[in-house]
């Protein structure tokens, strides 16, 4: 394994190299320089609130401290719950005390036996670590131009053609999100070892913010967007970068993206009119998935129906995608795409007894993955954290399904093992 990725970043290393010596890429990060400088420089940027702006949030503990401890995804899973316009079954109510109560054991309990006095961790080299971040921002841009092109036109200004999207072209776009989420742990490194300042390394936060708006908004996607917000506020919030009451405004804002393109997608496409509840969207769309979740439930039962068919699903040239498979399961229609929320697939493929299991491994791997992170202030580890978590808020209504994201949590669970592995061996 160690020689695979000394190879792959050594290729990496060498496309990054000839990157930054072309006369484009040189043109641009002189440009971002003279920004950085004027930015860093500015008169106005003393006219932004301190750290101490709105000290009441600061002097909260949970909110000074745990934010992001693992158990925020069961508080959002809770408000998810509390957002349906319809009551759930006594079965269902069931299957939720199962995931809450295996998820709270994996992710509070079971890491306390583990990594107590850790010694020796991976280390990653930082420049193979950016490497990886910028051929992945290059990837991802280089695919967006192709899905832009292939469709004809800008799908935020036109939303029918969103659904001529072809998923083998947007998909890679999405490699922006661990890509944006590896660049501002590298930047975090830099201000770590003090050779960028706060005021720059938020700059770079920013910038790196700006252009996932601009591709990911652009493609009319709301979800991969939140997805890169959350990861760099997480990152910057272990990091020191912000402050606790700019967590809680990005997260005002987050909700609000969310709110706000469903509402203008669904007027774009007379599914509601301009007099409804903007909140109406959100609460219609948690009342179908929860119902959704009802059915799946109802179809599993205590051992599941699928026995691991739709999580293998999610494995590229599958005959139906996950959430298709899902549609043919409650609707026998395929031609759809459903989110089931994150427990929906635990409880297709394997019932009760699948929901235990793994939501039990989920709070462990983001257990465990927390308090590396917490224990060792390492940048690499505050990346990696960051993106699993982030995808397990969001996998709250979509389900933790596509390949990439498989991938994601493939690779820190590869990587907490081998720390936990030479921790007991050593």
């Amino acid at each position: 394994m160690s020689l695979i990725y000394s190879k792959l970043t050594s290729i990496l290393n060498i496309i990054n190299d000839e990157f930054h010596k072309s006369f484009l890429f040189t043109s641009i990060f002189s440009i971002i320089s003279f920004l950085e400088d004027k930015w860093t420089n500015s008169f106005f940027k003393g006219l932004y609130p301190d750290e101490n702006f709105l000290s009441v949030v600061k002097k909260s503990y949970i909110l000074k401290n745990h934010i992001f401890n693992p158990l925020i995804v069961l508080v959002v899973f809770a408000a998810f719950l509390m957002l349906s316009l319809t009551p759930i079954s006594w079965s269902l109510f069931e299957t939720l005390i199962i995931a809450f109560l295996f998820f709270f054991i994996g992710a509070a309990i079971l890491p306390r036996f583990f990594l107590n006095n850790i010694e020796d961790v991976l280390v990653f080299k930082r420049e193979d670590i950016y490497s990886i971040g910028f051929c992945l921002i290059l990837i991802s841009i280089g695919f967006f131009f192709i899905s832009i092109a292939s469709v004809g036109g800008i799908p935020i200004l036109k939303p029918s053609i969103r659904y001529l999207l072809k998923p083998m072209f947007t998909m890679p776009v999405f490699l922006i999100i661990p890509g944006t989420c590896i660049l501002a742990s590298v930047y975090l490194k830099d201000f770590q070892d003090e050779k960028i300042t706060r005021s720059q390394v938020r700059f770079r936060f920013l910038l790196l913010l700006i252009i996932d708006v601009a591709l990911l908004l652009t493609l009319g996607y709301r979800t991969p967007l939140l997805a890169a917000l959350l990861s760099l506020i997480i990152i910057a919030y272990y990091g020191n970068i912000i402050a606790v009451w700019e967590v809680v405004f990005g997260a005002l804002i987050g909700i609000g993206t969310i709110i706000g393109i469903g509402y203008f997608r669904s007027i774009s496409e007379l599914t509601i009119s301009s007099a409804t509840d903007p909140f109406y969207t959100l609460k219609s769309r948690a009342d179908f998935t929860l119902h959704v979740l009802n059915l799946l439930d109802i179809i599993g039962g205590n051992f599941g129906v699928t026995h691991g068919k739709l999580l293998a699903s999610s494995i590229p040239g599958s005959e139906l995608g996950p959430r298709m498979m899902i549609g043919k399961l409650i609707a026998w229609r395929t031609e759809v795409t459903i989110t089931p929320t994150l427990i929906g697939q635990m409880v297709a493929d394997f019932g009760k007894v699948g929901v235990a299991v793994e939501m039990g491994i989920l709070g462990f791997i983001l257990g465990i993955g927390f308090k590396i992170m917490r224990k060792t202030k390492d940048y690499f580890y505050i990346g990696l954290y960051s993106l699993i978590l982030t995808y397990s808020i969001l996998g709250v209504e979509t389900g933790i399904l596509d390949i990439q994201v498989l991938i994601y949590f493939a690779i820190a669970i590869f990587v907490y093992i081998t720390i936990i592995f030479k921790s007991i061996t050593s």
